[in-house]
Formats: C-alpha cells, sequence, structure tokens
C-alpha cells in the first residue's frame, strides 16, 4: 500500500477529537501522531481497526508537542508503576517520543491488559517501551541498549527513508531466482541471493570459520554483478558466524540498508562478531575485514520483530520468521513474493528433534513452493542416539572422571550447546548426590546465558517459566565464573570445565588443553559438530602430538595424554532421521527442496532421498549456481 493511500485511510479512520498530527512510514511501521492520545484510546477498538484496514503494524504516539516534560513525565513513571516491577533504567528519546523502560518483571510494566501502558501514556504523552532485564548482568545488552538511544537522530532519518521506499508504488515481477553464493556443498559462509526484477534480498552472509584464507572463507559476493547499495535488505536466520560473520563487511562497502532479524539475534551477533575481530586480532590471522565501527554501523540498521509477524520488506515482498529450533532466535526466513507470484522458505540451520532449550522447528506454513535446508548430518549414516541415553551416558563418564580425581574439559560453542549443557549438568546434580564437583564456565558463555535469560519467550515453556520465577537455571549455584589464574582451576579439584570454542579453534579452551593434555586422568569430551579442518576433528581423529604456538610466540609439540571421547545427540542440528521427519511434516508441501549446507556427499544423498521416499523435486546445488524458481 503506497504511503498517500494510508494517509488517506487513517485520516479517515481517526476521529478528530485526536487531533491527528502526522502520519510517517517508519521501517516496517506505520507510525500515527496524535495531539490528544487520550481521545485515541477511549476506543478500545479503534487501533484493531486501523491496523486490520492497514494490513501492517502500527504505532501510536503523542506529538512533540503534547510531551510531559522529562523530569515530570518521570514521576508519573514512578509513581504509575509498582514497585516489584523491578524497574532499572527509564530512558527517553526525543527523536521517536518514546520512552524505554527496562524492568526484571515487564509484566507488571504492561500490566493487565496493557493497562499500566495506557496509563504512562495518557499521564505523560510519552510512548512506553519495555524491555527486559537479563536476570544476569549483561555487558553486550547494555552496550546495545545505549548505543541506540545514542544513534536514535540517524536511525529516525534511515527508518523514515525506508519505510518511504516499502510503501513506494506497487510493482509486479514475472520471475525470481535464487544464486548460491556460499554454503552450498559446504558448512560455512552461508549466503544466498534472492531476485525478481525489482528486488535484490541477501539471506544471509556469514565466513567459514575454518580460514581466514579470502577465497575460502568469505562468501563470492562478487558474482552477484551488482553493486552492495543496491541490495533493498539483508535477511539473517541467526546469530552463529557462518550466517552472519561477514555482514559488517557490506557496510564498510557501501551497504546501507537494513538487516532483518529476531531480537535476540541482534545481540548475539553483536557478541560473536566482536569476539571474531578479538581472536582475529590475538591469533594474529592478518587484517580483519571490518572493524568495530563497521559492526556499530551494522546494529544501527538492525530491524527486529517476532516469529509470526508478517512484514512488507519491499513493495512486492513480506517476510515472517518462524522457530527455527537451533539457537535463540534462530529463524527459518520465509519469503511471500509479488501477489502470490512465489513463496519460498530459507531454513537456515533447523532442530527438528527434542533439546531441553527450544521448541523444534516449525512445519506449518500459510504456502510454501520451494524450500532450502541443511544437510549439515544428512547422510545415511548420521543417525543420532536416543537423547535420554546420551544424558545418561555423559553423566556417567563425568562422574567415572571425577572418581579418579580427573578433571573433564567440553569445548563448547558459546551459544546454543554450552546453555544445553548447563541445563543437562543442573538437573543431574539436583537428582544426584554424586554429582556435587563446580562446573566452571569460561569464554562467553557467561554472556551469552545472560542474553537467553533476556528473551524467555524463545525458550521451552518450562525454562521460561523459571527465568520468570527468578529462577534460572543458568544461575545454579553449581555454576562457577572461572576467575583469575586457570592454572589454579586446572590445579584444584575435581571439576568439570565448559569453555569456547566449540571447535578447538581458538578461545580459553586451548589454554585448558595445554594445561590438561599431559595427565591421563584427566578427559576431554566432544559434544559438538567438528568441521574438517578444525583442532577438534584432528584430535577427535586419534592426533595424538598436537602442533601448537606457546607463550612464546615459538612452535610446540603438546601430547595428548588424556582420554578423548565424544558424545552424540547434543548437536543443534538435525540428524538424517529428524531431517527427512521435518520434510515429511511440512505443510503444505514443498514442489522443490534444495540442499546445502553440509559435505558435498551429504547434501547430494539427502536430496536423492527425498526425490526418491517423497517423489519431491530436490537437488543439491553447488556454489554459484543460479536457480530459476519461477
Amino acid at each position: 500500500m503506497e504511503l498517500k493511500e494510508i494517509e488517506k485511510k487513517v485520516t479517515e479512520l481517526v476521529p478528530k477529537e485526536c487531533k491527528l498530527a502526522k502520519i510517517e512510514a517508519e521501517g516496517l511501521d506505520v507510525v500515527i501522531y496524535l495531539k490528544d492520545i487520550k481521545a485515541f484510546y477511549s476506543n478500545e477498538q479503534l487501533i484493531r481497526k486501523i491496523a486490520g484496514t492497514l494490513r501492517k503494524r502500527v504505532l501510536i504516539r503523542s506529538d512533540s508537542s503534547s510531551l510531559a516534560p522529562v523530569e515530570e513525565a518521570l514521576k508519573a513513571i514512578k509513581d504509575t508503576i509498582p514497585e516489584d516491577a523491578g524497574v532499572s533504567e527509564v530512558n527517553f528519546s526525543p527523536e521517536f517520543c518514546e520512552v524505554i523502560i527496562e524492568a526484571l518483571k515487564p509484566g507488571l510494566v504492561i500490566g493487565k491488559g496493557g493497562q499500566t501502558l495506557r496509563a504512562i501514556i495518557e499521564k505523560t504523552g510519552w510512548a512506553p517501551q519495555v524491555v527486559r532485564k537479563p536476570t544476569m548482568p549483561s555487558s553486550t545488552i547494555k552496550g546495545i541498549r545505549k548505543s541506540l538511544l545514542k544513534d536514535a537522530p540517524a536511525r529516525k532519518k534511515f527508518l523514515n527513508q525506508l519505510g518511504k521506499k516499502i510503501c513506494s508504488s506497487p510493482v509486479k515481477s514475472d520471475w525470481v531466482k535464487v544464486t548460491a553464493l556460499g554454503g552450498f556443498k559446504e558448512v560455512g559462509r552461508s549466503c544466498s541471493l534472492v531476485e525478481t526484477p525489482h528486488s535484490k534480498i541477501l539471506i544471509d552472509c556469514g565466513i567459514n570459520p575454518e580460514t581466514f584464507e579470502p577465497t575460502k572463507a568469505y562468501p563470492y559476493l562478487n558474482s552477484m554483478n551488482i553493486e552492495l547499495e543496491k541490495l533493498d535488505a539483508v535477511i539473517l536466520t541467526h546469530a552463529h558466524l557462518d550466517h552472519s560473520g561477514f555482514i559488517p563487511y557490506l557496510f564498510a562497502y557501501g551497504y546501507k540498508g537494513p538487516v532483518y532479524c529476531t531480537p535476540p539475534t541482534r545481540d548475539l551477533i553483536a557478541l560473536l562478531q566482536m569476539d571474531l575481530l578479538n581472536v582475529m586480532a590475538k591469533n594474529n590471522e592478518g587484517k580483519a575485514p571490518y572493524t568495530t565501527k563497521d559492526i556499530q554501523h551494522e546494529l544501527a540498521h538492525v530491524i527486529t520483530f517476532n516469529y509470526g509477524e508478517v512484514m512488507d520488506i519491499t513493495p512486492e515482498v513480506k517476510l515472517t520468521f518462524y522457530n527455527a529450533g537451533h539457537i535463540l532466535g534462530s529463524a527459518q526466513a520465509h519469503l511471500h513474493i509479488g501477489d502470490g507470484l512465489h513463496n519460498v522458505v530459507f531454513g537456515g540451520d533447523i532442530k527438528y528433534g527434542f533439546t531441553k532449550l527450544f521448541d523444534q522447528a516449525t512445519t506449518q506454513f500459510p504456502r510454501i513452493e520451494t524450500l532450502f535446508m541443511e544437510s549439515t548430518y544428512g547422510g545415511r549414516n548420521d543417525v543420532s542416539p536416543n537423547r535420554f541415553d546420551t544424558d545418561k551416558h555423559l553423566v556417567q563418564f563425568i562422574k567415572t572422571v571425577i572418581k579418579r580425581n580427573g578433571k573433564v574439559l567440553i569445548p563448547v560453542f558459546s551459544v546454543g550447546r554450552s546453555q544445553e549443557l548447563m541445563l543437562v549438568l543442573e538437573e543431574m546434580c539436583a537428582k544426584d548426590p554424586e554429582m556435587n564437583f563446580p562446573v566452571y564456565i569460561d569464554g562467553m558463555v557467561l554472556e551469552a546465558s545472560a542474553i537467553h535469560t533476556a528473551y524467555p519467550e524463545y525458550l521451552r515453556h518450562n525454562v521460561q517459566r523459571r527465568i520468570l520465577s527468578n529462577d534460572s537455571p543458568f544461575e545454579s549455584k553449581i555454576f562457577i565464573p572461572a576467575k583469575g589464574d586457570r592454572k589454579d582451576i586446572v590445579e584444584g579439584e575435581p571439576c568439570v570445565i565448559l569453555a569456547p570454542s566449540g571447535m578447538m579453534t581458538g578461545g580459553p579452551v586451548l589454554e585448558y588443553l595445554r594445561l590438561m593434555a599431559g595427565e591421563a586422568k584427566n578427559a576431554l569430551v566432544f559434544v559438538g559438530y567438528q568441521s574438517a579442518l578444525s583442532m577438534g576433528r584432528k584430535i577427535q581423529r586419534g592426533l595424538k602430538d598436537v602442533p601448537t604456538v606457546g607463550d612464546d610466540g615459538r612452535s610446540h609439540t603438546m601430547r595428548i595424554n588424556m582420554e578423548v571421547t565424544t558424545v552424540e545427540g547434543y548437536s543443534g542440528h538435525s540428524d538424517r532421521a529428524q531431517l527427512i521427519k521435518y520434510v515429511r511434516n511440512i505443510r503444505p508441501p514443498p514442489e522443490r527442496i534444495f540442499t546445502g549446507h553440509g559435505d558435498e556427499n551429504k547434501c547430494d544423498d539427502l536430496a536423492r532421498s527425498i526425490s526418491r521416499m517423497m517423489r519431491i523435486d530436490a537437488r543439491a546445488p553447488m556454489d554459484l549456481d543460479t536457480i530459476r524458481l519461477k
């Protein structure tokens, strides 16, 4: 719908006594500014009627001339919100005529049926936006929220420009194509370009975490044959670096458009991308492809929305996110292109099986003709054990090592697998008196766990309930933040250590390995995917003499005397049976499926199996292939 038509309809629907001041297209939203907001809220059905007519998300704000002075408004807000809401910060954003209220219990700030929010806006004129305070300290969340306030003037201008572009004259396309720019018949640098005659959209833009060699580490962006500033949007399925790690590069070299993702994904990419720069600098991996400023520029252009919300991202493309079950905020991206021209789902990384953290991936879509899906464990021999047996095996192994006075080192991915293991260990320690050892948490695991507590609505119901009840499992007394000298932990009492990186390509896990590898009583437990060239894969396959660089900068050989084992079943990816079941349960069934995000033989084998078993046209494209969908 064009902006002029929106303005006309809103003018017709808003009563004169509300004193309509202006109407703006702000990013994905339509914002209505009024001089008498009390009159508007006297009719409870009015906002629904407007949103239903426009088929857009509608925000109601007071005109700047009707806002109460900040000090007066702050006092009214404090008087209105119950003390036990746990309000920690109240910040005013004049550019958006909003007040951002951070609280431990947002529900009490909102009030029954939104009554408290309504009282705030009627008393002060400021439109309240409520955000949840994490139950654990998070420098990432604090930094992002502070940055968004600071960048409000520039962000307001960006959103208004984007809104006008999206609400421009409707266009009609007669073809859709997808170009594979990375992550096909390989794991890493996931990136796809969706094109119509009028829209150009990038789905993910990651790096290959195995290498920093430019020809292998980054997507084939040069093959797009378009300038970065001509891109209409970037859609991010989730925060892992093989999907998000190259997005700041786009901003470093000319992209000025939006990045769409879920709210948790925004916070996690800030954490992971900043860590990537630190790792590259520490390991002397050459010049990074972007800087901290580019990450900040990216965050200022991120637009978030939740699962199930349908949003116009160009005049002809609607985007909806659906749960992918992989990590916090991970999403399947559903694109409705044209007026029913084509519907395509980019699954990203999915988990269609049980985890303690998340519900399994959604399989119900309004329409779907084409599906792009992962094949990480799509080979015929990729069978995960029963999850109950996996938990039992892990706990029994840990108890065996602890009894022989050893220590257990578990390399973990900071986001996802570490929190899953924390839930397993916390539950087992509560049930088993023999599990009375400390679990040390190192690296970014604590920060990532804190971000989980800010978004309990994205977690399984029982975990969500515990966080909301001020009983976060991530803050159990068995978990001890690793502070001070790591040597003291290794020389101390028997314990479990969770440390990144999950593939042992960097991070604190390498220091623990150097300190623990020589002792046969210690153990190294792999619980996640190990890529082909990673140190983790080499040790997993039996390498005993590992080349390392010591603190003196010289090369050394480290002897692995500690016990090495792998406990399957904790992956955030689906195994072959789960992937097949996922496809079987998709409704409506897709007409075509393209496999990617896996070794070449697994992509090919999964595609052939789907074709044979379900009689669906399934293929495994390779990087640089272009596929016409319509």
